[in-house]
């Protein structure tokens, strides 16, 4: 009975242990105490106004919320800077009228990150997502606003995937 005690103890701490340097959203150890998103400039050929705000306070909340890190604006240990590179209505598919019958927003970012702590971890990558629409649809109001979300949402995990988790 003793060595079944000491058995589920031990086991337990190893457990435990091994899970000391992972979290739920996969970062392991930051070795960083600040973050700073710098303003994402709209660059692209087609400007829809206000979506540079938008993502950039995006990143800075996936971040938040997912990390111990502080937004601080100025001398971070992380840092994120970048511009949106393209933003584009493309028609999908025709119909026997010759008009869109299904077209897709796309989105294009350009981010420099670096790591003050580990250069090692410095990158600049695109990242781009896209959402599809019934091509009668105007994106317009509240049906833009769950478009850029969805999109965001997207490009911001795969931004903080590729500089904190490592997937």
């Amino acid at each position: 009975m003793r060595f079944f005690k000491f058995l589920s103890v031990l086991i337990l701490a190893i457990t435990l242990n091994g899970c000391g340097a992972y979290n739920f959203t996969g970062t392991g150890k930051i070795n960083a105490k600040t973050f700073q998103v710098n303003y994402f400039q709209n660059n692209a050929s087609l400007v829809e106004p206000g979506i540079e705000r938008t993502f950039t306070i995006k990143l800075q909340e996936i971040i938040q919320n997912q990390t111990n890190l502080n937004l601080t604006n100025t001398n971070g240990d992380l840092v994120y800077e970048g511009e949106i590179v393209e933003y584009r209505i493309t028609p999908m598919q025709a119909t026997a009228q010759q008009t869109a019958a299904q077209s897709r927003l796309s989105i294009t970012v350009n981010v420099r990150f670096t790591n003050k702590n580990k250069e090692a971890d410095n990158f600049e990558k695109r990242f781009s997502f896209y959402h599809d629409y019934d091509g009668n649809t105007q994106l317009v109001g509240s049906k833009l606003t769950a478009a850029l979300d969805e999109i965001f949402e997207r490009i911001t995990q795969d931004i903080f995937n590729e500089s904190l988790a490592k997937w």
